[in-house]
């Protein structure tokens, strides 16, 4: 359970914001590229799929996004109380990828929300989405930081053998 001396948390960790950074509300972050450079049937296929993950994002918004927000509030102060009060590493280790990828969540419905009051297409559309991913990145680096920090601290303090 010594999750920050673990080789496969790290690699959790980094697949975890690599993921999060390129599928920026459902759309891989490849087609606002594509669509940017060659427009034509790129920005067409960018604006249908956008609008598809946009509606869908919404629709779980509406129908279940209370009971969402209050179970991802029940996790995650779950995770903190046996993080941090009972000092559970595995559960520091969880809440630390939990917390700012549930901040990015609720940042991408704020977007969706966004690009459909405005019936963003085009430009207006590849802005936004690069907008979400440049926040999702200064979140991820922030995070992986933080991560890192504490990670280094939990392992100078345990030493070599959890002690």
């Amino acid at each position: 359970m010594r999750s920050f001396s673990n080789l496969w948390y790290w690699i959790a960790l980094a697949t975890v914001w690599s993921t999060a950074s390129h599928w920026i509300l459902g759309v891989p972050f490849d087609m606002v590229t594509r669509a940017r450079r060659f427009g034509g049937q790129a920005e067409t296929d960018l604006d249908l799929i956008a609008r598809i993950n946009v509606n869908r994002l919404l629709f779980i918004a509406r129908v279940s996004g209370l009971g969402l927000v209050s179970l991802a509030s029940m996790l995650l102060t779950g995770l903190a109380i046996l993080a941090f009060w009972y000092g559970v590493e595995i559960a520091q280790a969880v809440f630390l990828i939990a917390l700012p990828m549930t901040i990015v969540w609720a940042m991408a419905v704020s977007t969706a929300k966004a690009i459909q009051a405005e019936d963003a297409l085009g430009e207006a559309l590849r802005r936004r989405l690069t907008r979400q991913r440049m926040i999702t990145q200064l979140i991820g680096i922030l995070s992986i930081f933080v991560t890192a920090l504490w990670g280094m601290y939990k392992n100078l303090d345990l030493g070599p053998f959890g002690g």
